[in-house]
């Protein structure tokens, strides 16, 4: 009664076969090379260039500009608030960059910059 229920199609292979072969597993594969097709978004997407931080000196603020007067500082914070950008300000004299020196988790980084809180008005923590 028992060998009534085994399959007739059940092969016996060694383990070594069993794991080496992918005879078992569908092959899934798209038959379209376009890549236009992998993301839905493709037309909406900004891309930024990553700059590797060890070893290299760019600037992320306006450091790089010549000296501006208190009018054309004004205007370049404008522009980047107008371009949803985030002003930062350096807080560190020595390097100027981003390096590192203490620390050993991911992501920490010295010499990291202030982003600006601009205020038009000052915040009220009075209520009125």
């Amino acid at each position: 009664m028992a060998s009534s229920m085994l399959s007739s199609a059940a092969v016996v292979t060694s383990p070594a076969q069993a794991t080496m072969s992918s005879a078992a597993f569908p092959v899934t594969r798209k038959a379209n090379n376009d890549i236009t097709s992998i993301a839905s978004n493709g037309g909406r997407v900004s891309c930024m260039k990553v700059w590797p931080p060890v070893g290299k000196k760019k600037f992320e603020t306006l450091s790089y500009l010549p000296d501006l007067t208190e009018v054309e500082l004004g205007k370049e914070v404008d522009y980047l608030l107008r371009n949803k950008w985030i002003p930062c300000v350096e807080f560190e004299l020595e390097h100027g960059f981003v390096y590192r020196e203490h620390g050993s988790t991911p992501g920490y980084y010295d010499g990291r910059y202030w982003t600006i809180f601009i205020a038009y008005k000052p915040p009220s923590f009075t209520g009125a």
